[in-house]
C-alpha cells in the first residue's frame, strides 16, 4: 500500500518515519515534505492548501491512506473532498475540524458537553473586552480565536500587558481574521499535559501522555511559540488522571459533537491542566502535537499504519498500543529571531558528523537545501533531535548530545527540556 503524509514539517518527519517501518507500507510520498523527509519518503512540491492537487496526486499514485499532518487543511476541507471522491484518509472533517479553527466554537463544544474548563468570554469589540480584563484581573489569558501557528495565545501577567494583547489582536490585526474574535479566559495555574487519542467517531484509544514546552527559553521565561521541545511520557499523568481525563474531557466531546453532527474521526489533541489532581481543558486540537508527535511515535512499539486505518475507517474496536519501555525526549533546535522574526538560509553543520544511533534520530522541521545542496534553515523550528532511553534522564542525555554537535548561526535551544520529569526523579 501507498501511503501519502500531507506537510513539511518535524511532525510529518516523525509520521513519515513510524509509517515507511510498518511491512503494510510499499512507498511513502510526503507533499511538499522537507530534506530531512526526502530520506524516508518520495516528496512532492504541492503545499499543503493545494487540496486540488493533493486530490489529483492520491488518485494518480492509487494512495491506499492518506494521513494529514497540519491543522489548515482540516479546517479547510481536504477530509470531506478525499471521503467524497472514496478515498481513504485520516483526519476530521471540516466540521469536527472547527474545534480547532475556532476557540470559541471549542468553548461552546465544552460547555454544552460539561467539561472542566477555564471560566472565559468572547469579543469582537474592543470596550467589552477591557471590561471583562478588569473584571477578571491579572494574571489573564487572551487568545486569537482562529489558526495562529500556535503564536496567538498570551499569557498576560499584567493588566496593562492584557489589554495590550487584546488591541493588538483586535485593532491591530496582529494575526489578521483568526484574531478578529478573542477569547479571554481567566488563568489556571498548575501543570501542564498533552492528551492525545486515535478517534474513530464513537470510541477514543488514548496514548500515552506527552508534555510541550511553549516558552522561548529556559525556565519557562519568553513569548510563546510552537513549541521547544516535548517528551513522553509525561509521570503528571498518572493512570488514574488518564482515566478521569478520558471520562470527563474526551469522551462527552465526542458525544456532543456527534449530537452536532459533526463526527470526529482523527486525532484529538486535548491541552489539559492539572489543577489540584483534577484536569481542566484548556484547548483542542485536531492533530498531532508539533512536537508531542516526534516523543510519541518514537515511543510507540506498534505498527501505527493499522491503528490510523482503523480510525480512519470508523473502528478501533480490538486495536491497543504497545510502549516502549522508558521514556523519549524531543530537542528543538530553533532558528535565529525565532519565534518573531526567524533567521532563514543559514547553513547547518554538523549533522553529517553524528555517529549512528538507532535510538536517536534529527527530525527536520524548517531545512530546505540551498543552491550548493547545503541543507539550510527555512523556518523558526529547524530540527527536532529526538531520543529514546531506559529513562527520561537517558533519553534527555541522547538527545542533548547530538544537539551540541549540529550548529547554525543564531541557533537557539532551551536546555532544560523535561526538567518536570527530572525534578520527580530528584525527589
Amino acid at each position: 500500500m501507498k501511503v501519502l503524509v500531507v506537510g513539511g514539517g518535524g511532525r510529518e518527519h516523525a509520521l513519515v518515519w513510524k509509517i515507511a517501518q510498518s511491512p503494510l507500507v510499499s512507498e511513502v510520498l510526503c507533499a511538499p515534505g522537507n530534506p530531512g523527509i526526502a530520506g524516508q519518503a518520495r516528496c512532492l512540491s504541492i503545499g499543503v492548501e493545494d487540496i486540488d492537487g493533493l486530490l489529483k496526486l492520491a488518485q494518480d499514485e492509487g494512495i491506499g491512506l492518506t494521513v494529514v499532518g497540519p491543522e489548515v487543511p482540516l479546517v479547510a476541507g481536504i477530509v470531506d473532498r478525499f471521503q467524497a471522491a472514496g478515498l481513504t484518509i485520516y483526519g476530521p472533517k471540516a466540521a469536527a475540524a472547527k474545534l480547532e479553527g475556532s476557540k470559541a466554537f471549542m468553548k461552546e463544544i465544552l460547555v454544552k458537553a460539561g467539561v472542566p474548563t477555564a471560566r472565559h468570554a468572547t469579543f469582537t469589540q474592543i470596550d467589552p473586552a477591557l471590561a471583562y480584563i478588569a473584571e477578571l484581573g491579572a494574571p489573564i489569558v487572551v487568545k486569537a480565536d482562529g489558526l495562529a501557528a500556535g503564536k496567538g495565545v498570551v499569557v498576560a501577567t499584567s493588566m496593562a500587558e492584557a489589554e495590550a494583547a487584546v488591541r493588538d489582536m483586535l485593532e491591530g490585526n496582529r494575526f489578521g481574521d483568526a484574531g478578529a474574535t478573542v477569547v479571554i479566559e481567566e488563568f489556571l495555574d498548575g501543570e501542564e499535559a498533552s492528551f492525545i487519542c486515535l478517534v474513530d467517531g464513537d470510541k477514543a484509544l488514548p496514548l500515552i501522555a506527552s508534555q510541550d514546552h511553549k516558552r522561548v527559553f529556559d525556565a519557562d521565561q519568553g513569548p510563546n511559540t510552537g513549541g521547544m521541545g516535548a517528551y513522553a511520557p509525561a509521570p503528571v499523568m498518572t493512570p488514574e488522571l488518564t482515566a478521569e481525563a478520558l471520562r470527563t474531557c474526551i469522551d462527552p466531546v465526542i458525544a456532543t459533537l456527534n449530537r452536532e453532527g459533526a463526527r470526529f474521526a482523527g486525532t484529538l489533541y486535548c491541552g489539559l491542566m492539572i489543577v489540584d489532581g483534577k484536569p481542566f481543558v484548556l484547548e483542542f486540537n485536531v492533530r498531532f502535537g508539533d512536537p508531542e508527535c516526534q516523543p510519541l511515535m518514537m515511543a510507540m512499539k506498534s505498527d501505527v499504519v493499522p491503528l490510523l486505518q482503523a480510525a480512519a475507517q470508523g473502528d478501533l474496536s480490538g486495536q491497543s498500543i504497545e510502549w516502549h519501555e522508558g521514556a523519549s525526549v524531543c530537542v528543538v533546535m530553533a532558528a535565529g529571531g525565532y519565534p518573531d522574526t526567524p533567521r532563514k538560509g543559514d547553513v547547518i553543520r554538523g549533522l553529517e558528523n553524528l555517529p549512528p544511533e538507532p535510538n536517536r534520530v534529527v527530525f527536520h522541521a524548517g531545512t530546505t537545501l540551498n543552491p550548493h545542496g547545503q541543507v539550510v534553515t527555512s523556518g523558526g523550528r529547524v530540527l527536532g533531535v529526538t531520543a529514546r532511553g531506559v529513562d527520561i534522564k537517558a533519553a534527555r542525555d541522547l538527545a542533548y548530545t547530538a544537539v551540541a554537535v549540529i550548529q547554525w548561526d543564531g541557533e537557539h535551544h532551551r536546555s532544560d527540556i523535561a526538567y518536570r520529569a527530572m525534578a520527580r526523579i530528584a525527589d
